[in-house]
């Protein structure tokens, strides 16, 4: 499926958001943190940052890198994850049947939810209408935004209960050994 020109602008948009400079109060409030925390990240070189006259400025994403990589996943978190790496094979290995049960069940849901869950329902739409590469990087990323997507996933039905079972066995034989 071709990007649209809105999928592409959307991208572009989000990327110059990822670019944007932030203060060090700034950083600091989407990290829930203090703003001398943040200055302590930059001198000790945690926290990459560039001077505009004498003021430190964070990159945005440089910011959402240092969350995700201090967000601590739970067990089910990282189970979900898991789970979405198989999906993700069998988005790369049939794209076409995986995407047309995601949205059939997309329908069933959109029918019954309501409140927050319908954003995610949103931002599901969104995903499936665009680009394969966009919708494996944005479903099996730790950030976030990655774990609300697992949390809201119309992918049921994409796993064999079979494989979906013998996925389940080899997460639990995996975490069993960290």
């Amino acid at each position: 499926m071709m990007p649209s020109m809105r999928d592409n602008l959307v991208d572009t948009f989000l990327e110059e958001q990822s670019d944007e400079l932030l203060t060090t109060g700034e950083a600091a409030k989407l990290l829930n943190s203090s703003r001398q925390h943040i200055v302590d990240l930059c001198n000790r070189g945690d926290l990459p940052y560039v001077t505009v006259g004498t003021h430190r400025r964070i990159r945005r994403s440089d910011v959402e890198s240092h969350r995700n990589r201090t967000a601590r996943m739970t067990r089910d978190q990282r189970r979900s994850l898991w789970l979405s790496y198989a999906v993700a094979g069998e988005l790369v290995r049939d794209p076409a049947r995986s995407i047309r049960l995601a949205n059939e069940n997309l329908q069933q849901l959109r029918a019954k939810v309501r409140g927050q869950a319908s954003r995610w329902i949103d931002e599901w739409q969104r995903l499936l209408n665009g680009t394969l590469y966009r919708l494996l990087r944005d479903y099996t990323s730790q950030s976030p935004k990655g774990r609300e997507l697992r949390q809201n996933s119309p992918f049921a039905g994409v796993l064999a209960d079979s494989d979906r079972q013998r996925v389940l066995n080899e997460w639990a034989q995996h975490e069993g050994s960290n």
